[in-house]
């Protein structure tokens, strides 16, 4: 287990003291504990992006909506499809579970999403992700555990199924919502893909488009060798592409291994629980 974990921590490690390393100097590789030339270079490189405190922002409020609005959509899908006097359920899975493997596309999704007017809105960073089938089926696993019991005495004591919904399967479900909460945070935090797309203005750029954007100027002026050889004067002339790729990793990483620990008593057991029975 000690081999496995070292396996498992020592490449997130190494990009950590290759982001505290001089560029040229990481160039000749052989950085293996500790960094060679130490320099903050390249996380100073980052931060003096005036832009990257707002995309910071747009990020963390991306994260937070999409978080909270997916969660609530797909946990009431899920109770939908576990209600047993419910005629549809079994449609409803089965319709879902059909776009799990078959989809429009790209093209024609990004069509809709212009008819819709929904380009250059905060809306699209949230809205198309609103209801996660995968999530949905592990989220109804586990309400597919629940003793009947307690639903039916509800119901004969006159709660609507939103009330019962909200006030009995959700506390009881908390462990799973909060182990699904983790994999949202981290899709949302580290999506970059659709900002990029229907974003076109770039009024919304999250976080990721602008490390991304910077890590692309870095590689192109790597290119330009005489550029790079007259700028001696320059502050960053010995940031490479490399060092600060691993900056860039711990900057976008760092935020959501934080989060983690507040959630890791439920990770475990909100993803097996109700999977097995017997």
């Amino acid at each position: 287990m000690v081999s496995f974990a070292i396996i498992m921590i020592y490449p997130f490690y190494n990009q950590f003291i290759l982001s505290l390393n001089d560029g040229v100097d990481a160039a000749r590789g052989g950085i293996y504990l500790l960094p060679r030339v130490f320099t903050i270079t390249n996380y100073k490189m980052l931060f003096e992006n005036t832009n990257l405190t707002k995309g910071f922002l747009i990020s963390v409020a991306r994260v937070l909506v999409g978080t909270s609005t997916s969660l609530l959509a797909t946990g009431l899908l899920s109770y939908v499809v576990t209600v047993k006097n419910f005629s549809g359920r079994k449609f409803l899975r089965v319709l879902f579970i059909f776009t799990m493997y078959f989809s429009g596309g790209l093209i024609p999704f990004y069509l809709l999403v212009m008819n819709l007017k929904l380009n250059d809105t905060f809306t699209v960073l949230w809205l198309p992700s609103l209801v996660n089938v995968y999530y949905m089926l592990i989220i109804s696993s586990y309400m597919q555990g629940l003793p009947d019991s307690i639903v039916e005495s509800a119901r004969i004591d006159g709660c609507s199924e939103i009330r019962i919904f909200f006030q009995i399967i959700a506390p009881i479900c908390k462990p799973v919502f909060a182990a699904i909460a983790i994999y949202l945070c981290a899709n949302h935090w580290n999506s970059w893909f659709d900002s990029l797309i229907y974003n076109p203005s770039g009024d919304l750029d999250t976080l990721q488009v602008y490390l991304r954007r910077i890590l692309l100027e870095v590689e192109a002026l790597e290119k330009i060798q005489d550029v790079a050889s007259k700028n001696e004067a320059s502050e960053f002339r010995n940031v490479s592409s490399i060092t600060l790729r691993a900056a860039t990793t711990m900057v976008v990483t760092l935020p959501i291994v934080f989060v983690y620990p507040f959630f890791q008593k439920y990770f475990v057991g909100g993803i097996t629980m109700g999977s097995v029975k017997g």
